[in-house]
């Protein structure tokens, strides 16, 4: 597993924890950096920061392109994996887009719904479809 992998999965489950807790992820964030036996990736501070600044934005375009889906509908591990997912597509230039979306689609497959990775994949393939007409 790549150090980038690691660090979506830690992205996970600490914006998972923030939802699941109703606390800022920032705050997530700092009370995991001590831990001594689960080092933070400098990535996965980077992916929460990310999102966490342009967080309406993200949003905005999932529910827009979630066919169907409320934002509160969904599972909060796929919502989180869509975040992810956008983040990198749309404000990560060094990430290869396709590379995020199979990321975010292997993660669905390890922590999500059988229906997920098809789900995430499909909405995710539409955010790098109309890439081009959001930035």
């Amino acid at each position: 597993m790549s150090a980038r992998t690691r660090a979506r999965r830690r992205a996970l489950e600490l914006m998972f924890e923030a939802g699941q807790r109703r606390l800022d992820t920032d705050q997530v964030v700092t009370m995991r950096s001590n831990d001594p036996d689960y080092p933070m990736k400098a990535y996965a501070v980077e992916i929460v920061e990310g999102i966490a600044s342009h967080r309406d934005e993200i949003d905005e375009i999932i529910a827009t392109y979630a066919q169907g889906w409320t934002l509160e509908r969904m599972p909060a591990v796929d919502l989180a994996l869509l975040q992810i997912g956008t983040w990198e597509i749309l404000f990560n230039d060094e990430v290869p887009d396709k590379a995020a979306i199979d990321e975010a689609v292997s993660l669905a497959k390890q922590f999500s719904t059988d229906d997920s990775p098809g789900f995430i994949s499909g909405l995710l393939s539409r955010v790098l479809d109309v890439k081009p007409t959001l930035i």
